[in-house]
């Protein structure tokens, strides 16, 4: 009878370490389980996206000196998966009075940290910007970093929000006092064609 109930407890513990640990995710102060069980996998955020778009684009002709100075830009964003979703890249032109602009966004998504990184690119300067890293959360994506501007260490801000099946607004802050306060230099609205 000893080996037996062994034996049956020896099955029970195989049993029990097999079954998924449950993951927790923290909100403000508080811990929540997760009710799937399992972490959030942000890998398919910018699934809506993937397309050809009409894109109304506003910019601030000089960030961060006072001036409220816009001009605007019409063209098309064209979105597509690669490295099997596991990044997108963004074809954006756009014209207007104050010119023409292509650019270029590459967007990866790092399964470790559940986030992605936002590369920004200008055909004029041919580099990439440092990346902005965030997440999407409650149907609205926020991505952060540090960068500069005339010389002088400033925080980037970039949120995607207003997302339909139709459409999204993208739209670029930046911040010279740590966070503090934030102006909007670059607001993009797409209208899928």
């Amino acid at each position: 009878m000893g080996l037996k109930r062994y034996l049956l407890c020896l099955v029970c513990t195989v049993v029990l370490l097999a079954q998924p640990v449950p993951q927790f995710a923290r909100s403000g102060s508080e811990i929540h389980l997760n009710q799937t069980n399992q972490a959030r996998d942000g890998q398919n955020d910018f699934d809506f996206e993937i397309g050809t778009w009409k894109t109304h684009l506003k910019r601030r002709l000089r960030p961060l000196t006072g001036s409220n100075t816009w001009v605007e830009y019409e063209g098309t964003s064209v979105v597509k998966k690669v490295l099997n979703g596991k990044a997108n890249l963004v074809e954006l032109t756009v014209d207007g009075p104050a010119g023409h602009i292509e650019g270029l966004s590459l967007r990866l998504y790092n399964p470790q940290s559940r986030q992605w990184s936002l590369n920004f690119a200008n055909v004029n300067d041919g580099t990439l910007t440092p990346p902005s890293i965030g997440e999407f959360k409650n149907g609205r994506g926020e991505f952060y970093n540090q960068d500069s501007l005339n010389g002088r260490s400033i925080l980037v801000r970039f949120v995607i929000s207003d997302i339909t099946p139709t459409s999204c607004r993208f739209e670029q802050s930046f911040s010279d006092d740590g966070g503090k306060t934030w102006e909007t230099n670059w607001i993009a609205t797409d209208t899928r064609m």
